[in-house]
This record gives structure tokens, sequence and C-alpha cells, in this order.
């Protein structure tokens, strides 16, 4: 726990993580937005997106939640990287030598890390989702009508980014070639595969594909099907799965490698 405590000192004496955040809570508000605002659209006299005062746009609008999730995984990238670039894990390793125990200390750090970003973000959805409800006159919803899966899902793929992102600073520890790998990772790879009908079978198992199974709204919006996810509890296992392989891979690389 020492070690974990000294990982959020490094993070939060820096500018970055609150830089981050208010980057991430800006693109989200906009987001936000823009679900709020094109609520009970309709087109050629069918309802394209859920009204404000429905179960569905309550659903819909706290999925939207899990668009941060880049920038947090970007955040995770750089609290490996930056160790590297500037050479600071050579004291990090001199004074915890057990490596096995500063990789432990950083994933644990990334969890806690993950959950704090998720939190802000779900303030930040209640914020905007509650008076847009109940001024519209719909019934707000909290503990029922699928939400608490939603929100609890929210906070493991935020977690499972965040880690994620560790991983991938484990493994390139060059900051640059990490941010570029994530970016292109959630960017561009997952939306591909998991908006093609015929690739899918396999997005369902990527880890957006996971989160969404967790996240699933069960409105389909985009109007690409839903069939594909998995199960929330399968989607909780692939993504347990990935952070398992997350830790594996932070350890093998900066266990085995040397720092220079």
């Amino acid at each position: 726990m020492k070690l974990v405590r000294a990982e959020l000192l490094k993070l939060f004496t820096t500018h970055l993580w609150w830089i981050m955040l208010v980057v991430v809570l800006s693109y989200l508000t906009l987001s936000l937005g823009l679900v709020i605002g094109f609520a009970g659209l309709e087109q050629n006299g069918v309802s394209v997106f859920p009204a404000r005062d429905t179960p569905e746009f309550q659903r819909v609008a706290w999925e939207q939640s899990i668009s941060g999730s880049i920038l947090v995984a970007i955040l995770g990238a750089t609290m490996m990287t930056t160790e590297f670039r500037y050479q600071t894990i050579t004291s990090t390793f001199l004074t915890t030598p057990r490596r096995a125990r500063v990789v432990a200390a950083k994933l644990g750090a990334g969890v806690l890390v993950g959950l704090i970003f998720g939190l802000a973000i779900l303030v930040l959805f209640a914020v905007g989702i509650v008076p847009a409800v109940l001024l519209s006159g719909g019934d707000l919803l909290i503990t029922e009508g699928g939400i608490p899966r939603i929100l609890g899902g929210v906070l493991a793929a935020l977690v499972l980014y965040t880690l994620f992102g560790i991983g991938i600073g484990a493994l390139l520890r060059n900051q640059i070639a990490a941010i570029v790998t994530v970016a292109v990772w959630m960017f561009v790879l997952e939306p591909i595969v998991n908006a093609i009908p015929q690739l899918q079978v396999v997005g369902a198992w990527t880890p957006a594909g996971a989160a969404r199974s967790l996240t699933n709204s069960g409105v389909d919006v985009g109007q690409m099907g839903l069939d594909y996810l998995l199960p929330a509890w399968g989607g909780a296992l692939v993504l347990l799965g990935y952070a398992a392989v997350f830790g594996l891979l932070a350890s093998a690389t900066t266990l085995r490698r040397d720092i220079t």
C-alpha cells in the first residue's frame, strides 16, 4: 500500500492528471449536450432517438459516459512511460528492487485512477441527465431499468482501459509510441471491428465490445445491431481477462528488460 500511495503521489503532484480530467469532462460535456439536444429526434415520422421522458433515454444517456475511456487509457500509458522518459524509473527500482511490487503498485494505482475518473464522469452525467428527465416530466431511474448495470459497467470499463494503457506503456516504454498505439487501437481498430457486421464476431471479444456488453442500453441508436454483443456476465469475464493479460504484460516487459 505504501508503494501504491507513492505511485499516486507521483501522479497527483503533476499537472497531467487534472489537465486530463478537465479534457475528459469537457469532451463528455459536449457529448452529453448532443445526447440531450437530440432527444426525441424523429426522421420521416420515425423516432431515431428516445425522448427525454422515456426510460430508454436514460439508459442511452448513461451509456455515453464510457466515451472518455480513450483519454483514461492515455493517462495510464503516461503513468508508465513518463518514468522511462525522464529516467526516474532508475531511482524507483533502486528504492524498491523487487520490480514485481512496483508493477503491482502501478496497476493498483491505475485501478484507483480509473475509479476516480469514472466517478467524476458519472457525477457530470448525473448533473445533466437528472434535470433533463425531471424537467421533461419523466420518472427518474436510479436503481432499476438496467441503470445500476450500466453505471457499474462504466466504472469497470474505465478501470480496464487505465490498466490497458499501463500495459501498453510497459511494453513500448516510449511515450509517443504508446500514446499513438492507444489512439489507433481505440479510435481506428476497435470501431472498425465493431461496426462491420462480418467482423463483429471478433468485435464482441475486444475490450470495446466487452465494455459495450456491460453498458448495453438495449437501444440501437446507431442502427448497427446489438445482437453480436456478449451477455453482461460474459462481458465482465472478458474485461477481467484483459485486466489479467495487461497485468502480466506489464510485469513481463518491465521485470525482464534492462531499464536503460
